[in-house]
């Protein structure tokens, strides 16, 4: 499988997952909205020093991953770019502050060192967060929740289209680079002299690709904003599930 079909595969992966009949996707998406919101503005709250106290906030992604039935594997796998990349954020941390905080034995822990386990942890936590979002709620759910919170139409419709053209442009660029492995088929990837070329063809055909879905819009009543669906409405047990966990931040800040 290459690596466009592995993309390809993968968002299609995502997309099985937001719909499963679990008890989490049944969440009104309003409601996930609010608590990852909450969730990473408590997360980013915290002292630069204060890794013991980050620690506890853990508890937030470990509950969703254990009775949401997430695989964490497959999320560390799908994130296996992105993770060394937030992390990186703060590896000089111990460069410059280098104030010793405390030892074990002749180990010297220095308060660059515990910041840049702070700031790394941070990283990590928004991301997982995110990730239990988007893998619980599929993306028309999502665009529903911002569109009850009143954000622009035009922002959320490009949220959409965005990731719904996405798989679209992927199978364009697939198309290309299975017709140019036909037709040089003794060569390892694809020569740096047609890069050009097959760049101007991609996005020929995705603007070709692109006009025609949206005369299918058009054609199916689109007048500059999208339809949901029925609308969701409230139950117990979201209110409950937002109650819950807003108390548990605040607790989990204040302790």
């Amino acid at each position: 499988m290459s690596k466009l079909d592995r993309a390809l595969y993968e968002i299609h992966q995502m997309d099985i997952l937001a719909d499963r009949d679990q008890w989490l996707n049944r969440i009104h998406p309003l409601v996930k909205l609010i608590v990852t919101a909450s969730f990473l503005a408590v997360t980013l709250s915290f002292h630069k020093y204060n890794f013991t106290g980050l620690l506890r906030m853990g508890v937030y992604p470990i509950t969703l991953f254990i009775l949401g039935d997430v695989s964490f594997s497959d999320a560390l796998k799908r994130f296996r770019i992105v993770l060394p990349l937030v992390c990186f954020v703060g590896l000089f941390n111990p460069v410059f502050d280098r104030q010793p905080v405390t030892a074990f034995g002749s180990f010297v822990v220095t308060a660059g060192m515990v910041s840049m386990a702070t700031l790394m942890l941070k990283g990590v936590y928004s991301v997982l967060a995110a990730y239990l979002l988007i893998a619980s709620t599929s993306i028309e759910k999502i665009c529903y929740a911002l569109r009850l919170i009143h954000i622009p139409a035009v922002f959320v419709t490009q949220i959409l289209l965005t990731y719904r053209y996405i798989s679209l442009l992927l199978e364009e660029a697939g198309r290309i680079t299975d017709a140019y492995a036909l037709r040089a088929p003794n060569q390892k990837g694809i020569h740096f002299k047609v890069w050009g070329s097959l760049a101007g063809q991609l996005l020929l055909r995705s603007m070709d690709r692109a006009d025609a879905v949206y005369q299918s819009m058009v054609l199916r009543g689109y007048r500059g904003e999208f339809y949901y669906g029925a609308k969701t409405v409230f139950r117990t047990k979201d209110i409950a599930y937002l109650i819950i966990w807003s108390v548990l931040f605040l607790l989990l800040k204040i302790i």
